[in-house]
């Protein structure tokens, strides 16, 4: 299964502090591990919200909205996306990441093309291959 975990915001993520040298090592240390056991399939930290912008759709009109956004706890710090065997894996993993100042994290499963049943038609199954081709291609 895929999974995204997903880093929450803080006070100061969203006030752009860095994380120290020993912090970054340790999570080049920790990123690292996941990569050689194959889980890691992708990693990014994220920008604080008053470098982004939302889009709120309302029918035809579209309103972009300007960061900051005042909720830091429903904010997003950073994620990876991990392709573990289970759900209890990917606890385990996350339970070894250098987080110690309180730090939340949540792990949800990405949706895969059997979740969604007969919906998801053979005609919709190779457009989906397709575009992860050439997703693929381009990295």
């Amino acid at each position: 299964m895929r999974c995204i975990v997903i880093v929450k915001a803080n006070r100061d993520t969203e006030a752009g502090v860095m994380p120290s040298a020993e912090r970054l090592a340790a999570m080049g240390r920790f990123n690292e591990a996941l990569v050689k056991a194959g889980v890691m399939l992708a990693g990014e930290g994220l920008h604080p919200s008053s470098h982004g912008v939302r889009v709120r759709f309302d029918g035809a009109q579209r309103n972009v909205i300007d960061g900051p956004f005042a909720e830091s706890k429903e904010l997003i710090a950073g994620f990876w996306l991990w392709q573990v065997k289970s759900m209890a894996e990917a606890i385990e993993w996350l339970k070894r990441a250098p987080f110690d100042d309180g730090a939340e994290v949540e792990i949800r499963p990405v949706f895969e093309a059997e979740d969604f049943g007969d919906k998801f038609t053979d005609a919709l199954r190779a457009q989906e291959a397709s575009l992860r081709e050439q997703i693929g291609s381009r990295q």
